[in-house]
């Protein structure tokens, strides 16, 4: 069994390594079907993030710790040097591990974010959450009605609803919505200390053509601080651009990381 510190990952296919890092409120299992194709050129390491997925939970949510979990995991496995493709939330972790540690990176692919501060609107989903009494729901459909009310959109719903378990002590959050609630402002913020650095390691940015994550501004804040940056715009996606256009996305990073 894995210490507590270490994250938790899933293995797929062969070849030089790429690691994967998913977004807020999701986890590797978001990347599992675009995984097994990576993994066909690749060995594809899925990683969940702390208070994410099947790893541990713990009241300090921020980029530098997130980055040094990274770390430690991969140290752990030998792994190195390593291509890193990460969405969101991960991409501003993998930025900064870039940063910390860029001896240990081949390539890097960050998927529809900038190195900036965002405003956010997540106290509509965490609020309602939290609110859910689970000792009191039989099935998922009875937390998905719970929901309903505040949260409308069925997809969202559906996404949120990826985060919940059953085992023998009965429903659980498989993410730490607590913390992530205490620390928003770290997470949809950036490292100011860290904004006058410059990184030379080969980076792709992917952005969707119907976000708005990442416009002009963050282009030339990404500009500044990137050596060998490539931007690309992926057609008819938004912000989940890698499940909305999987092909085209695959595609993308397959051209770029070869």
């Amino acid at each position: 069994m894995q210490p507590r510190e270490l994250l938790h990952y899933s293995q797929f296919g062969s070849g030089e390594p790429l690691v994967i890092l998913h977004g807020l409120f999701g986890s590797s299992k978001n990347w599992q079907s675009l995984a097994r194709q990576f993994g066909e050129h690749f060995a594809v390491f899925t990683v969940d993030l702390r208070n994410h997925g099947d790893s541990f939970h713990d009241a300090d949510m921020n980029y530098e710790v997130m980055a040094e979990d990274l770390q430690r995991l991969l140290k752990h496995l030998g792994i190195g040097p390593y291509h890193l493709l990460c969405h969101s939330m991960g991409g501003k972790v993998a930025m900064l591990a870039a940063l910390k540690y860029p001896d240990h990176f081949t390539k890097l692919v960050v998927a529809d974010i900038a190195p900036v501060s965002y405003s956010h609107d997540h106290d509509g989903l965490l609020k309602p959450i939290m609110a859910v009494r689970l000792d009191e729901m039989t099935s998922r459909v009875d937390v998905d009605n719970a929901l309903k009310p505040a949260i409308a959109d069925p997809l969202l719903r559906g996404f949120l609803l990826q985060n919940l378990s059953r085992d023998e002590a009965g429903w659980r959050w498989k993410v730490n919505w607590q913390a992530i609630d205490q620390q928003m402002s770290e997470l949809t913020g950036y490292p100011q200390e860290e904004l006058s650095w410059s990184i030379d390691i080969p980076t792709l940015f992917i952005r969707g053509e119907n976000s708005n994550y990442v416009g002009e501004p963050e282009i030339a804040v990404i500009r500044q601080n990137f050596d060998m940056p490539t931007i690309e715009t992926l057609a008819q996606a938004g912000h989940w651009l890698h499940a909305e256009q999987p092909k085209l996305f695959l595609e993308k990073v397959l051209q770029f990381l070869r």
